[in-house]
């Protein structure tokens, strides 16, 4: 792991809701043996900065515009020359002794159900699946994407499994390396992702029409009583939005 991605990785941890406003409330504790009053206000904030995030008024306006930036793509676009479809990687654990399914995190599901939905629409086209582990030893996940699109019927010679890229721009320029520059095709990954992928995808050189799915925002209705009260649920969305930023404003050292 080079030096560059290990500050991004420990950034990226340190920098979400709950290991921020936990930090910010021990400084607080801490700042209130010397200054009583400066401490109390930090404790206070931290407190309130965590329960705002956890709340879903809060998180679906934060995540709410990243998800949207992309509309829904329903079927397969018209007047097109696409050659493939790609999904991009997610959460896996091979090491569980559950079915492949099951080994997959609820974006990664959604993502490569999404991505066979859309092959099933041009089979004649290329299925890309890409995601790797940077831990040696672990199996890419790639290569479960693999095994479930041709469990349920996509011929090998149409599908290529990127098993070496271990974030969206490695994926990108695997993508361009098999594809060649210039290539359309349909980039499918969560709503919240698909803005930073379409910058790594464009800067690689090929033409990504987006095809966003495993929404997170706004799936409750106001009208209920879980709506209005703060949930790890919540931050989980608001943690989405930060962690979107952030990878957006890597992406500028990242060309």
């Amino acid at each position: 792991m080079s030096f560059y991605t290990l500050i991004k990785v420990m950034a990226a941890q340190l920098l979400m809701p709950l290991p921020f406003c936990t930090g910010l409330l021990f400084f607080g504790l801490l700042l209130r043996l010397r200054w009583r009053r400066a401490g109390g206000s930090v404790v206070v904030i931290a407190v309130l900065l965590l329960v705002l995030l956890s709340w879903a008024p809060v998180a679906d306006r934060l995540l709410g515009p990243v998800e949207a930036r992309h509309p829904a793509l329903h079927d397969w676009p018209p007047e097109e020359s696409v050659a493939a479809v790609m999904v991009l990687g997610g959460g896996y654990q091979p090491h569980q002794p559950w079915v492949v399914t099951g080994q997959l995190s609820e974006a990664s599901a959604n993502r490569l159900l999404e991505g066979l939905r859309l092959w099933h629409r041009r089979p004649d086209a290329l299925l890309l699946v890409s995601g790797a582990d940077r831990r040696a030893g672990v199996e890419p996940m790639a290569r479960a994407f693999g095994r479930i699109a041709m469990d349920i019927g996509v011929p090998d010679t149409h599908l290529r499994m990127l098993d070496f890229a271990t974030d969206t721009g490695e994926e990108a320029r695997a993508a361009a390396r098999v594809l060649g520059e210039g290539t359309q095709l349909l980039l499918v990954t969560s709503a919240s992702h698909m803005p930073r992928a379409m910058v790594h995808f464009r800067n690689a050189g090929l033409r990504p029409i987006a095809a966003p799915t495993h929404y997170l925002a706004r799936r409750d209705d106001t009208d209920r009583l879980s709506y209005w009260i703060p949930s790890a649920r919540h931050l989980e969305k608001s943690e989405r939005a930060i962690y979107e930023w952030l990878g957006m404003l890597a992406t500028r050292w990242e060309r």
